[in-house]
């Protein structure tokens, strides 16, 4: 078996495991949440944002630590994000009843509007690493991170304060689901051991995925930048597929977009996050500058979907997408091949 081939198989299983233990990681992450008492829209974009996400957090911080491949966590976080807003896409091609853009509810706007800033805040701390000469005072802040770095960690906590402060206030959303999905739910006790199991997997598989990947880039010959915002991502965004999958088939349409932009918030954030276990320095000035390319392919991405959330067209594209759908399209292909071309 030639080495391409070898250096495949362990990247592929590392990707079984994350999509078979983030299925688990929503299932009962759900189920706990509704023990517990919290709202639908809360699940989608917070906890089972935050659960899925944990490929990426494992992943990210055995990059910058033990792995030393900088470029993997940054282009694993920012492709998991371009990723994300592509399912925006998926869901639009699969949900038949009616144009998807008319159907989800506004409030996705407020979370997607967090997103630009924190996105927007990545790319300014990154444009500011790559300016700046090296030694240079505005580099880092006082605490030896990224200048943008603590500004993004409470943003996060800011976003999150103010996304559950507008869903208190709103009336409960009338979003169909199945009639026999609550039965099917496990005990919380059963929920909670199910989910802390899928957890270790995800994270175990998280901290063997940087690995893999490096040895894929250097068997195929492909740069570590592409490889991180493309097959890195695809394999820890794997839950989220799961979740939004399993979403659309119980109806719960505003749980599968709320997922995919809590996801995102969280993604970015865990380069804030990466960047304080990156002893060498400042994360964002040691990685390539392609990497403001996917930054900003996120940001015209988000902002797409902000389009289609105000202006709810229910045309369709061929009677497949709507012309938002095919928009995102357009950029995320973009965003890999200019990634594949300049990324180091």
């Amino acid at each position: 078996m030639s080495a391409p081939v070898w250096a495949w198989l362990p990247f592929l299983a590392c990707a079984a495991l994350i999509g078979v233990a983030g299925f688990q990681l929503s299932r009962n992450g759900d189920a706990i949440a509704q023990h517990t008492g919290l709202s639908g829209s809360w699940i989608g974009l917070t906890l089972v944002a935050s659960v899925t996400s944990l490929p990426e957090l494992a992943t990210g911080i055995t990059s910058v630590t033990i792995a030393q491949a900088p470029n993997l966590a940054v282009g694993n976080a920012l492709g998991s994000c371009v990723l994300n807003l592509a399912f925006l896409v998926l869901i639009d091609l699969i949900y038949r009843r009616e144009p998807v853009w008319s159907r989800a509810s506004r409030g996705h706007v407020l979370a997607a509007a967090f997103g630009v800033v924190l996105l927007g805040s990545l790319l300014l701390g990154l444009l500011i690493g790559q300016l700046t000469p090296p030694g240079g005072a505005a580099r880092t802040s006082a605490w030896g991170v990224g200048l943008m770095t603590p500004f993004m960690l409470v943003l996060y906590l800011v976003a999150m304060r103010t996304v559950f402060a507008y869903e208190r206030a709103q009336p409960p959303a009338a979003e169909p689901s199945s009639p026999s999905a609550a039965p099917q739910l496990p005990g919380l006790r059963q929920a909670i051991t199910r989910f802390a199991l899928a957890a270790s997997v995800v994270v175990g598989a998280g901290l063997w995925l940087p690995f893999a990947a490096v040895d894929l880039a250097s068997a195929m010959g492909w740069n570590r930048s592409f490889v991180g915002s493309l097959f890195v991502a695809l394999a820890t965004t794997l839950p989220e597929l799961a979740v939004t999958l399993s979403a659309l088939r119980l109806g719960a349409l505003d749980m599968a977009i709320g997922n995919l932009l809590g996801s995102n918030l969280f993604n970015v954030t865990i380069v804030a996050v990466d960047d304080l276990f990156y002893r060498p320095g400042d994360l964002l000035t040691d990685v390539s500058l392609v990497h403001a390319v996917t930054a900003s392919s996120a940001i015209v991405m988000t902002g797409l979907a902000v389009v289609g959330l105000f202006f709810r067209p229910r045309g369709r594209v061929l009677r497949a997408v709507g012309a938002v759908s095919v928009g995102l399209t357009v950029v995320y292909l973009l965003n890999t091949y200019l990634v594949f071309l300049h990324g180091a």
